[in-house]
């Protein structure tokens, strides 16, 4: 779901910079990047307004579009024939509302990320296993899998 982007926001001259702001009395909250804008939500059982995707929902999804573009990149600069690329990431149903509600008092957990791959089109088994190794190596994937390093700034 799409929101009109906040213009201070899109007035942000760094394209790696995300800004968050609640836009309600709940959980809704819209996410700008440059001139693109998205909600994030909570679903209503866990006191939202169930607007947008859950904050693990976008991190699930940032694992799938990265896979889904990296795969498209590769086979498009070889010249192969891929009719499409889905990609389905899932992390045993981990609840962002549930974990919040513990990680005050301790550290959670980072579940196993499973991320099925599935490949469209008259690939060769060569092309499809070639394919399948470099959804390994899509970036966001390996800077998770590499540690990410938050910083809290003031």
């Amino acid at each position: 779901m799409g929101v009109p982007p906040d213009p201070a926001a899109a007035a942000t001259p760094d394209r790696g910079t995300v800004v968050a702001r609640n836009a309600g009395p709940g959980f809704t909250t819209t996410l700008t990047a440059g001139a693109h804008a998205l909600v994030v939500d909570e679903p209503v059982a866990a006191g939202g307004a169930d607007e947008g995707a859950t904050p693990y929902d976008l991190l699930l999804g940032a694992v799938g579009a990265c896979t889904a573009i990296t795969v498209r990149m590769y086979a498009r600069r070889k010249g192969w024939p891929l009719e499409d690329v889905v990609v389905r990431v899932r992390a045993g149903g981990r609840s962002h509302a549930a974990d919040c509600a513990e990680c005050v008092d301790r550290a959670v957990s980072a579940p196993a990320v499973v991320s099925e791959v599935e490949l469209h089109g008259p690939l060769s088994d060569e092309q499809r296993a070639r394919l399948r190794y470099i959804a390994g190596r899509c970036p966001v994937k390996q800077v998770l899998r590499g540690g990410l390093s938050v910083i809290d700034a003031e």
